[in-house]
């Protein structure tokens, strides 16, 4: 489909991707150049760069990542020109449709060509795929995407309104997609696509409930069996890393020795204010005493040196954090007045337990789409066996009443006498 080549070249498409909410394509064309809020690219600088790189602006505002297509990111990264599949509906569909390397599908409705992209990448070349599209702008732009893109092999894509004139093949396909506004009047072209030598397969993908009574109703009258309804709803998760929780025991010991420390200080600041003030008391006396070349407020000056060097002193912790830093147990032995400093170990969480994983639900989730109504086509012999059963069955229970009308009539009772009867055990 798009380049496979390491690196990028001239009239290539590439994936910009600026931020997790902004994506666009882009396809390089030298002498022109990429302008956004994260500054300015010369198309000509960014051929032969591999793709996945990470450039840098030429004016320094930011820079941007060139990514290889796929059809996940054409999915976030296409100019819509009508409500589109995305990942969720694109994978389920996929699945129950059983459509694989080498499958023929059809889809009506190609819109903007998510699911014509992701479904042309599965079937491989070995398969196709018929897309058909009745607004005549849509078909044009679709088609030139597809040539660029290096679909035309896969895709065969017609102008055609299908509700009305069908579908240009004929029992070839194995699965039939229809996005279309009314698709219970394509039933039954569907149906003469689908091939009658195995299982087929259908889906209908329709954004009201009406819609769906109806595309029931068209499915059950065309001979269709397991027909199911789902709805698909994206609920992404945030994965995070945080450093592991602490046992009861670790947290309460913890508090306890912070309770301690902060004690101990307490006690200390009172010893030294106490301290303080008979000093103080002290030296008032001497400076009534006499000593004129002593300044009154030298005093008070030593008094603050002295209560900032004595908070350095008793706070031989400062810098570290209270969940890194655990005091540890005193020894009674040596007392409970040893220094703190001599008491302090910085404790390293085990290896194995640095980090945990924590996964959360995303607060905005992506609401309703629509329905996907899906339903199964027998083979022609399959259906003209169960048909033949139906009918054996049906023949059995006529012939099974006659018999037993006869013996009532056998009896002497006849069929008012039943009516009546049976009337009256129900009531």
């Amino acid at each position: 489909m798009w380049s496979s080549a390491r690196t990028i070249a001239a009239g290539d498409l590439v994936i910009v991707w600026l931020t997790r909410d902004l994506i666009q394509p882009l396809y390089i064309t030298p002498g022109k150049e990429f302008n956004s809020k994260f500054g300015v690219y010369r198309h000509a600088d960014l051929v032969g760069v591999p793709y996945g790189s990470k450039v840098g602006s030429r004016n320094g505002r930011g820079f941007i990542h060139l990514l290889r297509p796929t059809p996940e990111l054409w999915t976030v990264a296409l100019p819509h020109r009508t409500q589109i599949l995305y990942l969720a509906d694109i994978a389920f569909i996929t699945s129950w449709l059983d459509i694989k390397s080498g499958s023929r599908v059809i889809e009506a409705g190609t819109g903007s060509g998510s699911f014509t992209h992701s479904t042309a990448r599965t079937i491989g070349p070995s398969g196709h795929l018929w897309s058909y599209e009745f607004h005549e702008a849509r078909y044009n732009k679709a088609r030139e995407e597809f040539g660029q893109h290096g679909m035309q092999d896969i895709v065969s894509i017609t102008h055609r309104n299908v509700c009305k004139e069908g579908f240009t093949v004929e029992d070839t396909v194995d699965s039939v997609f229809l996005d279309l506004p009314a698709p219970w009047d394509a039933v039954e072209h569907a149906k003469q696509a689908l091939r009658k030598d195995r299982l087929t397969r259908i889906c209908c993908f329709s954004p009201c409930m009406e819609q769906v009574l109806r595309t029931v109703s068209a499915l059950n009258d065309a001979g269709f069996t397991e027909i199911t309804m789902y709805e698909t709803l994206l609920r992404p998760q945030d994965i995070s890393q945080v450093p592991p929780l602490q046992t009861i025991s670790e947290a309460s010991e913890r508090l306890r020795e912070c309770e301690k420390k902060r004690e101990e200080k307490r006690i200390k600041q009172i010893a030294d204010a106490r301290s303080r003030g008979g000093k103080r008391k002290r030296d008032g006396n001497e400076d009534e005493a006499g000593g004129e070349g002593t300044e009154p407020g030298a005093t008070q000056e030593e008094d603050g040196l002295e209560s900032k060097r004595a908070k350095t002193e008793e706070d031989p912790s400062s810098g570290l954090s209270i969940s890194d830093v655990v005091v540890a147990t005193t020894n009674p032995e040596q007392g409970s007045s040893s220094s703190s400093s001599a008491n302090l170990h910085i404790r390293s969480p085990p290896p194995s337990m640095t980090k945990i994983s924590l996964s959360k639900t995303f607060p905005e989730v992506r609401g309703h789409t629509s329905y996907l109504t899906f339903a199964c086509l027998l083979p022609a012999f399959a259906r003209a066996a169960a048909s033949q059963a139906n009918s054996g069955e049906v023949d059995r229970l006529e012939e099974g009443g006659d018999g037993v009308t006869a013996g009532l009539k056998g009896e002497g009772i006849g069929s008012d006498s039943l009516s009546v009867s049976m009337e009256v055990d129900v009531s």
